[in-house]
Formats: C-alpha cells, structure tokens, sequence
C-alpha cells in the first residue's frame, strides 16, 4: 500500500497517492464516485443495499437496480484497486449492504472537516478554535463535490456549507475582540471565494478594512459587490449591507487628514527595538516609543512627518493609487536620511519620523519631496498633501 493515500473530496474529487494525483475518476464512472462519497460520508456504517438503490435509482428508469448496484459496486472497486489494492479493499460488503473502512493511512477532506465541526461545537480555547478554523479554511476549496446521482445529495453539501460559514464567522468573532482586522480581511477573502454571495462575510470584510483606516476600499467593495447582486440576481442589496454602507459612508465624511490620529496610535506601545529603516507599522511603534523616551535626555527634538496621496471621494482607481505610492516609496528611499523613519501608515499615507528637525527645516523636506514627486508625476492626476507636527508629551 502507498505510504499515504488522500482522498479529496471537496470541490472536486481527487485521490493523491505518494504524491501520485488522480483527477479523472469521475469521467470514468461519475455514478461510482457519488456512490464511493455516499459510504464514505457514512463513517464506517454499513449502508443496506435497497437504500443505496433508493438513493440511485430511486425515479430513475433502471430494470434490475439490484445488479446495476453489484455491477457498479465491482468497477468502483477495480477503478481503486488501478490506485492501489488497499484502497479498494476500504469498499467492503456487508450482510445485505456495502460500507467503507479508510485503512491505516487513508485521509479524506470530508471528513476532517467533520470532525472540525464536532470539536468547534463545543467549547475550546482561543487558540485551538484559531488553529482548527484555519485549518478548515486549508480544507474546504468548495463544496463537496455533487454529480447529480444522488436523490439526497444537497443535503449534505448544504450542511457542510452551513457549518463552514458558522465556523468561520465565529472566528471572526474572535478575531474582533483582539482587533486583527489584517487576520479579519485574510479569512473574509478565503470564505468568499466558498460563497462570494453572503451579506454577512462581506460586511465583516468592509468593516474590518474600515478599522484599518482602508474605507476607500471598503467602499470600493460594497459597490462591487452591488453591481454582481444587480447583474446577477436581479437584486437590490440587503438592509444588513445598506446599513454598514450607511456608516462608511459617514465614517468617510468625518475622517480627517489628521496627524493626532497618527500620534495617538504611536503611543499606544512600546518597545526596546531599534533601527533606521522602512518598516511595518508594529516596528515604527516600536522606535517611536523609543526615541520619545530619549528625547529629553538628549536634549534632541523630533517630528512627525505625513504625506497623503489623494482625497476620499476623488476617484482615483486602486491601481493609480499603487502607482503613485510606489513612486513616492522610492523619492523617500532616495532622499530621506539614514536616521528617518518610515511606514506606510495606510493605503495612501506614508508617516515618518524626522529626529533632529525644527519646523523650517521639516517644511522643507516636504517641499522637496512634493516637487520630485510632481517631477515624477507630471500629469497632476494624483494629489499630494504633506503635513508636519512635533511629537512630545
């Protein structure tokens, strides 16, 4: 037997054996493969032959079912026994019906995700909740897999979908109360390719891109998603999307190009890291705090240095907007000092920290860079604010 055997069953059928892939089970018996699932699914219990018939041929025109069922049950076998003999031998007959035993070393998709559901019904720690959702997120690439064949085969396709976005929208509970809304948008974008159509994913999507200060995007992403409900369902949005569209919207008009909303997050960690460098918005906390710690000791001063390309409601497009940041990326590269500090503070806001600055210099080195970016981008279609603040207690 294989060393191991993986049975795939979500999405699409697909049985890996030492890395050996086997995609093309269906077209050879479509019918055998619904019936492999079917016991499968069952997990160990024979499954009486007049009710696989039932579940087969049920409606369907078929003049002796009872063979039909052996026959297929026969080339089932010879199709896994081309795989390997030990699979073959998990499809085994029983007084008056068939079941499926997974030897030693046969896993399968479907029913991990099973037993995940089993384990997140009750309660469990944070962590392991997080590492059996992210897990699931792993497991099910679409839903499990249906042919047609079976009379009741929706049921299970809709049950594990149901507890699929159970799942992950209690995570994303979880995840709101620790405030990761990176972590927020990363599992929304998973879930939605399962279901691109549930309200109730793409509100906690807009709203977790609005806590981190991306409700241009967040908004961007509502409209899109009110065009596919029109174009495709014939639809208006829910009162749950209209609602969250309502307070982005508001959010959007009382945002302010305002350095204390900078200023206040910096001072809400600290750290004892250091460096002059690019870095992510977790390290630019972290010299934050210490240089304010220094800042009397040495007698120095420093400042907070902010560039924002664009306004809300201007229309610039998501791929302009890169542009312009990644343009500005390399002006500051290119002339900034060794001794600043820089990170992107949000999708059009770069924030630096300026030591050794007074206000005529820091005006300054924002003057120099608005004209090398306008050098740089001539047209005029991207706008470029510049504000600079000292930083202090």
């Amino acid at each position: 037997m294989a060393a191991s055997i993986q049975i795939q069953l979500m999405g699409h059928v697909v049985i890996t054996a030492d890395g050996k892939v086997y995609d093309n089970l269906t077209a050879k018996s479509r019918k055998g493969v619904s019936l492999m699932q079917y016991l499968i699914l069952e997990r160990g219990r024979a499954v009486p032959a007049q009710r696989l018939i039932r579940e087969m041929w049920s409606g369907r025109k078929s003049e002796n079912p009872e063979n039909a069922l052996k026959t297929m049950i026969s080339r089932l076998r010879v199709l896994l026994g081309q795989i390997d003999p030990e699979l073959a031998a998990c499809l085994s007959s029983t007084q008056g019906g068939y079941c499926w035993q997974s030897r030693p070393g046969v896993s399968v998709d479907a029913l991990e995700i099973l037993d995940i559901y089993d384990t997140l019904s009750h309660q469990v720690p944070p962590e392991d909740r997080e590492a059996l959702t992210s897990r699931l997120l792993t497991l099910y690439t679409g839903d499990l897999y249906h042919s047609g064949d079976l009379n009741n085969g929706f049921a299970m396709v809709n049950y594990l979908r149901r507890e699929y976005l159970d799942a992950v929208l209690r995570y994303i509970d979880q995840l709101k109360k620790q405030e990761a809304y990176n972590r927020i948008c990363e599992v929304c974008r998973v879930a939605l390719r399962v279901d691109d159509m549930d309200d109730q994913l793409h509100i906690e999507l807009m709203q977790a891109m609005a806590n981190l200060n991306r409700s241009a995007e967040a908004m961007s992403e509502y409209r899109k998603l009110v065009k596919v409900t029109r174009d495709y369902l014939d639809a208006e949005p829910s009162d749950e999307l209209r609602a969250c569209y309502d307070h982005l919207a508001q959010a959007g008009r009382e945002l302010k190009f305002n350095l204390d909303v900078i200023r206040n997050e910096l001072a809400a960690q600290g750290s004892d890291r250091r460096g002059p460098f690019f870095c992510d918005y977790r390290a630019f906390k972290e010299i934050y705090n210490i240089q304010m710690r220094n800042l009397e000791r040495l007698g120095s001063t420093m400042f907070l240095g902010v560039i924002m390309l664009g306004e809300p409601g201007d229309g610039m497009s998501s791929v302009s907007r890169e542009s312009g940041m990644a343009g500005l990326q390399e002006i500051l590269r290119n002339n900034l000092r060794k001794g600043d500090i820089v990170t992107r503070f949000s999708e059009n806001i770069y924030a630096m920290l300026l030591p050794t600055v007074n206000y005529e210099t820091g005006g300054m080195v924002m003057e120099r860079l608005e004209r090398l970016f306008y050098l740089a981008f001539p047209s005029g279609d991207i706008s470029f604010h510049a504000r600079i603040s000292p930083l202090g207690k």
